[in-house]
């Protein structure tokens, strides 16, 4: 194991935050990510299911904010199981590059409350 990360995102926050500053949206998620969130009548639980990986990356890589851009990290889904995995690129790529990170174990939930996100970097 290289990293691990972990971050809670309390939900009622981060609605009022896309609510009050719209371009949130697309300065912190992917357009894939985008189009899975807004599957949903409130897309917030998955943006910030998201949100919280991407910040648990950071934390498995040691980098804080501004170390990497929000779209270097992309939570997909398998279509099968569900399972979600990492897409990583930019700096966020050459950080996990450099520390020698060979792949990612990730795991989400959320809650009516909270947004929960595990990432280690192996």
């Amino acid at each position: 194991m290289i990293g691990i990360g972990t971050d809670l995102v309390e939900l009622g926050r981060f609605r009022e935050s896309l609510a009050r500053t719209p371009t949130l949206v697309g300065r912190l998620f992917t357009e894939a990510e985008q189009r899975y969130a807004e599957q949903r009548a409130d897309p917030t639980e998955r943006y910030a299911a998201r949100f919280a990986a991407k910040e648990a990356t950071m934390k498995a890589l040691g980098i804080g904010l501004g170390g990497m851009a929000w779209h270097d990290v992309e939570v997909a889904r398998d279509d099968d199981t569900g399972a979600p995995s990492l897409l990583v690129t930019g700096r966020a790529a050459q950080r996990a590059a450099e520390l020698g990170v060979q792949r990612w174990l990730v795991t989400i939930s959320h809650t009516e409350s909270l947004a929960q996100a595990v990432v280690v970097a192996v």
